[in-house]
């Protein structure tokens, strides 16, 4: 545990409790079901893991609603069941960063309970409250996230409350020093319970113009932000007032300046934003602000070589310093091996999930790595009279909301795929079952012993971990760019086509193996098949 810098580079896998395992049958993910499972975990190979919210809560919006910041959650466990999740987790060489909802809680919340009652205790100025226009409407055009105006009325004050997200998630006013102070010492409570780093949920939604600006609509054919899907309102809008506002630096500061007291604590952001990787670049140098971020644009439907290759250029170009955290999947977007590869199916085998989970870990950042990814897992399928997820029910059909990759983890091939002894909160796809952690485990050829063998064989590999990234230009639809430290230099070529494709390439290679890919040199060319990579020091 002395390497401080352990995340840099690092490959975080990202746990979702309420589906990882139930070990008290009732049918939701907990704790001890995580604690029982770090074995598997760490013999991928990963550095830490990030715990999706486990807090005190009304699940509303499944623990994204924060009752009680320093308490779990009764559905979970105990404080002593994380205190000894810690314990197993550093005992196997495993990092535990966990969520922290920084920019909203739940409307029980005691602060909030205070807050709404007037216009003049102690938490009055806790939260974002506005008058309304002389006709009643609301303060100003920002809508929420989740659907309608991001404003609602309070019969009490006689003002309206501001939710990024559901109105049972008031937003805290972090113009108001006392509340950075508040959740700082909150951040504190976690890190002396000897957590190593915080995914710091909706980064840079802390802070909203002071002056409540309306927002300008999208010009006609710009682009749309990417933290909502395109049939939502909310993507008509620039965000310019409502979040990424320049006080938030000040607090990334100081938020930055407490993890520091604490040698080897990391912070990773998620950033929904209508720049999103220029945001990341802003947050994320200067080693004074974030350690790293990341953004939804390897989150969302574009898959194509050319614009992986734009993304790429495009951060290159604004990076310097700054260090990002790439995924392919979380607990709010449809899993990857659906949304990039729908029409490849997964019962054509793991080649294309196995070759797009190689190029994220292949670029420049770190890397998380979503629970049920190093399986293939599709995205399940949840009837609408099932669907849990308050984003989901008000755009359905066309948005199904996040419960398709929230379902639970499938262990074995059995009933509730060995998740449960009950019926989980969320139904086991049937498709999951011969995907499971126990069929791949018996199969050498599977996606989870490929991946396994590449994260343990690109952890040998420091040109991965920490070098710098040249793309190589005019390479077509293979992706091809260089890694380079002082120590090794990398050649790596992707082929997320169904064809096979050759690139010239002249110069001298020592190709690498170990890491499960059969790409090769033939005459002075590349020759990648179908969902191949090549790796070669150059």
């Amino acid at each position: 545990m002395q390497n401080n810098d352990w995340w840099k580079g690092g490959v975080i896998y990202q746990i979702y409790p309420r589906s990882f395992m139930d070990s008290n049958g009732d049918g939701i993910g907990d704790l001890p079901g995580i604690t029982e499972k770090l074995d598997y975990v760490a013999s991928l190979g990963v550095d830490g893991i990030w715990l999706s919210p486990f807090f005190t809560s009304p699940m509303k919006d499944f623990g994204y609603d924060v009752s009680d910041y320093r308490d779990v959650d009764p559905l979970f466990g105990t404080l002593d069941d994380f205190r000894a999740l810690v314990a197993k987790a550093h005992d196997l060489g495993l990092r535990v960063t966990i969520d922290q909802v920084l920019s909203h809680t739940a409307e029980e919340h005691p602060w909030f309970r205070e807050s709404r009652q007037s216009r003049d205790n102690a938490k009055a100025d806790w939260y974002v409250w506005a008058d309304p226009k002389p006709d009643g409407t609301p303060p100003n055009n920002w809508l929420s996230i989740f659907g309608g105006s991001a404003w609602t009325f309070d019969s009490r004050r006689q003002q309206y409350y501001l939710h990024n997200f559901l109105t049972s998630q008031p937003d805290l006013n972090f113009h108001n020093p006392d509340v950075r102070q508040a959740q700082l010492d909150n951040m504190r409570f976690w890190l002396d319970l000897g957590v190593d780093g915080f995914r710091l949920d909706t980064v840079n939604f802390y802070f909203h113009n002071a002056a409540l600006t309306d927002n300008p609509p999208v010009p006609q054919g710009g682009a749309k932000t990417l933290g909502a899907p395109a049939t939502n309102p909310y993507t008509w809008q620039q965000h310019v007032h409502d979040l990424s506002q320049p006080e938030n630096l000040l607090f990334l500061q100081d938020l930055r300046r407490l993890l520091d007291e604490y040698p080897g604590a990391t912070s990773v952001g998620e950033i929904g934003d209508d720049h999103p990787l220029e945001r990341m670049a802003e947050y994320t140098s200067g080693n004074d602000k974030l350690h790293m971020a990341y953004t939804f644009d390897l989150l969302n439907t574009p898959r194509s070589p050319a614009y992986i290759r734009e993304v790429i250029e495009r951060f290159r170009r604004i990076a310097g310093d700054a260090w990002p955290c790439w995924a392919l999947s979380n607990h709010d977007v449809v899993r990857s091996a659906t949304r990039w590869g729908a029409e490849k199916g997964v019962e054509e085998g793991p080649d294309y999930p196995k070759v797009i989970l190689a190029m994220q870990m292949a670029l420049r950042g770190s890397v998380c790595l979503y629970q049920g990814e190093e399986l293939g897992l599709p995205e399940a399928e949840v009837p609408f009279e099932r669907i849990q997820d308050p984003y989901g029910i008000p755009f359905w059909p066309e948005f199904k909301g996040r419960d398709g990759c929230r379902t639970p983890m499938v262990w074995q091939q059995a009933p509730q795929g060995g998740f449960s002894e009950v019926e989980p909160w969320l139904p086991v796809d049937e498709r999951h079952l011969p995907l499971s952690v126990a069929q791949q485990e018996a199969d050498k050829g599977s996606m989870l012993q490929a991946m396994r063998r590449f994260i343990c064989w690109r952890r040998e590999q420091p040109a991965l971990l920490k070098g710098d990234l040249e793309l190589l230009q005019d390479t077509g639809d293979m992706l091809c760019w260089i890694r380079r430290t002082p120590e090794q230099t990398l050649l790596v070529a992707i082929n997320l086509t169904s064809v096979e494709l050759t690139q010239p390439y002249n110069g001298p290679v020592k190709l690498l193996d170990g890491h499960g890919f059969n790409g090769t040199l033939i005459n002075e060319q590349i020759v990648l098949p179908p969902y191949q990579a090549l790796f070669a020091e150059i």
